[in-house]
């Protein structure tokens, strides 16, 4: 029999519960909470936005070195922590099965940081050769989990390459269109398309959740290896970005996919029978 007054034995249940839910949980929470106070903060002193977002040019004057983890917590707007988080609950739910709380937790953070790196030193390479619109350019802000997300699917790459996902093509052709649309067209125009878009994009995503083969067809899902997932994600926005300049960092994307490579052949060199294992369970 246990002995505790009730207040104290629902504080311990509490306590422990809250310890048991999983990082990657814990991570879209506290990503949500601190987005949506950036969002408002730099709406109040647009003028401490060099403090809180990654600018390779701060990072070369030595200024905000800080920038190259926190941007990671940080979002441009609702919809793009929107996507990051609901990529996170599910690349997250099966990376931190396969790697463990605390070593997700850990690596999250050093694929955060690697995205960050390759962000600044592709910015360099694009203010050398003067393809900006591809490489980056110095004063050009980045912000987001996407680099952390893409060190995720790196590591599933290499654990189990050949289980089968869903990339919902739907949502990302829309995104495309969104970014592309202000090159063609301006005025109300833009913001009843934008709308439009928006609305169309949510029920796609949405449309995954119904019971209903059908209507979750609506997203345009499309069945692949786990391995070609980041290729399919990286290489057509860099080909546009040849043509149209993308608010997209893919050399922080590059960046955590490169580090979620390297610790995926780690794991596999170092612990090849518990990667069998798991390759057989997440087939």
């Amino acid at each position: 029999m246990i002995r505790s007054k009730p207040s104290a034995l629902k504080f311990r249940l509490s306590k422990s519960f809250l310890m048991s839910l999983p990082i990657f949980l814990w991570i879209i929470v506290f990503t949500s909470i601190i987005s949506i106070a950036g969002f408002v903060f730099l709406s109040l002193a647009p003028s401490f936005a060099d403090s809180i977002l990654l600018v390779p040019q701060n990072i070369f004057n030595g200024q905000s070195l800080w920038t190259l983890l926190t941007h990671v917590f940080f979002h441009a707007d609702f919809l793009h922590l929107f996507v990051n988080m609901f990529s996170l609950l599910f690349i997250g739910s099966v990376c931190e099965t396969i790697i463990g709380r605390k070593r997700f937790f850990w690596f999250y953070l050093v694929a955060g940081f690697f995205g960050g790196l390759f962000f600044i030193a592709s910015a360099y390479l694009g203010s050398l050769t003067g393809l900006t619109s591809v490489l980056g350019d110095l004063n050009f802000a980045g912000v987001g989990a996407s680099g952390a997300l893409f060190g995720l699917l790196g590591i599933l790459a290499v654990i189990i390459p050949h289980k089968k996902v869903y990339l919902i093509s739907g949502p990302i052709i829309l995104i495309i269109v969104q970014i592309l649309l202000p090159q063609f067209i301006s005025g109300a125009f833009l913001t009843i398309l934008d709308v439009v878009l928006t609305i169309l994009l949510f029920t796609m995503i949405f449309s995954l959740f119904y019971p209903s083969d059908r209507l979750r067809k609506f997203a345009l899902p499309l069945e692949m290896p786990i391995w070609i997932a980041p290729i399919i994600a990286i290489v057509p926005l860099v080909l546009i970005s040849f043509f149209v300049s993308l608010p997209i960092g893919n050399s922080a994307h590059f960046g955590g996919l490169v580090a979620g490579i390297i610790y995926g052949a780690y794991l596999r060199f170092n612990y090849p029978r518990k990667v069998e294992m798991i390759g057989r369970v997440f087939r």
